[in-house]
């Protein structure tokens, strides 16, 4: 049987005390400092208020983390809590504003969109319902046409010969690829013109 035993220690509690090998020392800081610096953001978020926090790295190197802003704290502390305007919220207040508005205006494109197609669709339903539907072409007696209306009548039925065709063709095509054929097809008229 297998051994299902861990194969690692896993998380365990550490004594708290200093490390003696300054290379270890510094790897622990660079992989905790993003989290403490996490927590310090949390704390401030909770409590409302502003904090200014400098630690040093066991190097001696400073690393600072203000929230919001160091530079908003720092001018807060050097100016005597004179509050300082902060051009960052103005700025994302801007970008906001300039976002919305083109929301709105994307909004108003669409929405007379939707206006432009819902017309189309009273127009063709007030076509289909007073008998002066156009797609029905067919059905019209040609002595009640006029000389245009006649044309149009001509191209369509031109057209509806071309696709005809170009079935017919497409038609012998597959079949003459699949089985050779020995005589005419069944299904296609031999009086039928080919062009």
């Amino acid at each position: 049987m297998a051994n299902t035993g861990k194969k690692t220690k896993g998380k365990q509690k550490i004594e708290i005390k200093m490390i003696e090998n300054q290379d270890d020392r510094l790897i622990t800081f660079s992989k905790r400092r993003l989290g403490i610096y996490k927590k310090i953001g949390e704390l401030s978020t909770l409590c409302g208020t502003e904090i200014l926090f400098i630690i040093f790295s066991p190097a001696g190197k400073p690393f600072t983390f203000g929230h919001p802003s160091i530079e908003l704290i720092a001018n807060r502390f050097l100016n005597g809590n004179i509050p300082v305007i902060d051009d960052m919220h103005a700025l994302i207040e801007a970008q906001r504003t300039v976002r919305i508005n083109k929301l709105i205006q994307l909004y108003n494109e669409v929405q007379s969109q939707i206006e432009a197609s819902n017309e189309t669709q009273r127009v063709l339903a007030q076509q289909i319902t007073s008998g002066t539907d156009s797609n029905r072409w067919w059905e019209t007696p040609l002595n009640q046409l006029n000389p245009r209306e006649l044309y149009e009548r001509y191209s369509h039925f031109s057209k509806l010969l071309d696709l005809f065709h170009i079935s017919r063709s497409k038609k012998i095509a597959t079949a003459s690829s699949t089985v050779a054929p020995t005589g005419p097809a069944e299904d296609a008229p031999t009086n039928f013109p080919l062009s």
